[in-house]
């Protein structure tokens, strides 16, 4: 989003006018920074044969999916809908990481059956899988390094008291499922969470893959996760990737180089692929001043955005009308019946009622994290490819919010 003679832009086209043909609230996606940071990413690892494998809980909408596999990504999901979803638009079975949690295994029969790459994060799951499939199937294991990493306990995945992976403490009890099944284990994967900004940590988590590596003698890939931290704010400290692509390609390829044969290196970055190509816009519906604040109160909330509220997450918000209005504090809430805030004293350009706000890095966990809580319509979604903004959801209707109540004689 540029600010030029006075009009915020994306690839040219006006973000005011782009409010009055698709409506507010509307999310809007910037397909040049989708692919821009994709492409960054294999440059920084270009040094190994890395796979890209993009998390698609972040941002599930199949335009999207479908941008980042025409520029090479693959896909990593963690339900069987996901996995439909990344089928339906064309990526190849053996392009799709399959990590669900926490799910029946019957949803894990189905990804095999469908020929996904399976990743099981539970020794409950792995000795079903071992007995069921044996030697004829291989799967990958999910680690919990029990490294507390990031800038947030709630998105950190990698500690010990997460639900995710299987300890490393844990590893005779995998080794012995291996064994009396026969296990074929074709991959090691660890994911310590969001907002990583130290390479050191990255480097930590491979030190502790490569010594349990070795004792998988048919691995074909090592996957490192993600959680690279992107900028929510002028001055934030972000993930260096070219340093991490440097200093992790070089241990990662004197390790398979110890271990005898070439393996594939892997991640699924999410946030740090649509986070900051994504807007939110939205209407001010009212402006609200009380003794102590001043609300500037819009048409969206934590139906639409619920990081601010779930997470604590730092979201800048622009006044994207008033370009040249003299700055007040504002504190910014939505429309829902809920202590609903999307950010705490903001310095805005004076907020007017009907003056539209833009919402930044809201390509990641924004949508897909939506709902229709108060029964509201969930907004529309916007991409921007090559200068040409096009409609890839439709906002809601009432026919959505009634299509799947069944009405019962009372």
């Amino acid at each position: 989003m540029e600010l030029i003679d006075g009009i915020y832009q994306v690839q040219g086209l006006a973000l005011t006018e782009l409010a009055k043909e698709f409506g507010t609230p509307f999310y809007l996606y910037d397909g040049n920074k989708i692919v821009n940071q994709l492409q960054n990413l294999k440059n920084a690892f270009s040094e190994t044969q890395v796979k890209v494998k993009f998390a698609a809980k972040a941002l599930t909408n199949i335009s999207i999916l479908k941008l980042l596999k025409k520029h090479g990504s693959g896909v990593d999901v963690v339900s069987i809908q996901e996995a439909y979803l990344a089928l339906g638009v064309g990526f190849e079975k053996n392009e799709i990481m399959f990590t669900p949690n926490c799910v029946d295994f019957s949803e894990i029969c189905e990804g095999v059956e469908l020929g996904l790459n399976i990743n099981l994060d539970n020794l409950s799951a792995l000795e079903k899988f071992g007995k069921k499939y044996g030697s004829t199937y291989p799967c990958c294991i999910r680690l919990n390094p029990h490294i507390l990493a990031g800038g947030n306990y709630k998105i950190s995945t990698g500690h010990g008291n997460s639900k995710f992976g299987i300890s490393v403490y844990q590893l005779p009890q995998i080794m012995q499922l291996v064994e009396v099944h026969k296990l074929v284990i074709n991959g090691l994967h660890i994911h310590t969470g969001s907002e990583i900004t130290e390479t050191e940590v990255f480097l930590k988590m491979a030190e502790i893959l490569f010594g349990v590596a070795r004792d998988f003698p048919a691995l074909k890939f090592i996957d490192f996760g993600s959680g690279f931290k992107v900028a929510y704010k002028e001055g934030d400290h972000v993930t260096n990737i070219y340093d991490l692509g440097l200093n992790l390609g070089k241990k990662f390829k004197e390790f398979y180089r110890s271990y005898g044969k070439q393996l594939e290196l892997w991640i699924e970055p999410g946030k740090y692929l649509v986070s900051e190509a994504g807007y939110l816009l939205v209407n001010t519906n009212v402006v609200k001043t009380t003794p102590s604040v001043t609300f500037a109160g819009v048409d969206s909330g934590l139906n639409h955005l619920i990081r601010p509220m779930m997470y604590d997450a730092y979201h800048e918000i622009v006044n994207i009308t008033n370009t040249k209005g003299s700055q007040k504090i504002y504190t910014v809430v939505g429309n829902i019946c809920e202590t609903d805030t999307l950010g705490v004293d903001r310095k805005l350009n004076e907020v007017r009622e009907g003056d539209l706000l833009a919402i930044k890095n809201a390509g990641a966990y924004g949508y897909s994290m939506a709902s229709n809580y108060n029964s509201r319509f969930r907004p529309a979604e916007v991409l921007i490819w090559s200068g040409k903004a096009q409609l890839i959801r439709k906002r809601d209707t009432m026919d959505d919010l009634l299509r799947n109540q069944v009405v019962v004689d009372i």
